[in-house]
This record gives structure tokens, sequence and C-alpha cells, in this order.
């Protein structure tokens, strides 16, 4: 099974910015940055495939860029004017997240003032 690491989190400021990597020991056709809040589920913010196509939730559309690097099985994330309510521990897995996948540490990002 493929293993991920993210990294790039922290605590940023309304309306600041981060980049988060995840780096995958394999390669994926779709990945997928995935965030859960405090009591919250763990919701999908984006994907991309190795084509190149990606998709948004709704919530971040406008703000988050996802990209990747094939070569090195990396993916990103440009997080841009952020909001409290982003804020999570941020992982990144397949796309779709099927029942018993392994999931990393993930990183947290807290915008807070």
């Amino acid at each position: 099974q493929v293993r991920f690491v993210e990294s790039g989190g922290g605590l940023v400021q309304p309306g600041g910015s981060l980049r988060l990597s995840c780096a995958a020991s394999g390669s994926i056709f779709t990945m997928g940055w995935y965030r859960q809040a405090s009591g919250k589920q763990r919701e999908l913010v984006a994907s991309i495939t190795r084509l190149g196509s990606t998709n948004y939730a709704d919530s971040v559309k406008g703000r988050f860029t996802v990209s990747r690097d094939n070569a090195k099985n990396t993916m990103y994330l440009q997080m841009n004017s952020l909001q409290p309510e982003d804020t999570a521990v941020y992982y990144c897995n397949v796309q779709p997240a099927r029942p018993g996948l392994d999931w990393g540490q993930g990183t947290q990002v807290t915008v807070s003032s």
C-alpha cells in the first residue's frame, strides 16, 4: 500500500497563505487532499489526477490550488485567503478514499489572529 507524508502546515493569520506538500511512496492516478476539523468528519478538499484534472470542494474554490509533480510522486496544495474555518488537520491519500485506508499523521493548519 502506498504511504503518504504530509508537511507544510502551521499557524497563519486570516487572509494568509500556506503551501502543503504530500510525498507518496508510489504512483497514484488520483490523489486527494482531505481535512478534518476538530469534532467533524474528514472531508475531501481537492483532488488531482495524474493527467492534471482537478476538483475542489465548494468551500475552497478560488482560494486553494492543487498541483502535483508526477516524477516525484508529490502533490501540493497552495492555500490562499485562509479563514478560521480552514483550521483542520490536512491529509493526503488516494481519491476516492475507500474504507480501510491507512492515513498518515497529517499536518495541522491553524488560522487564527
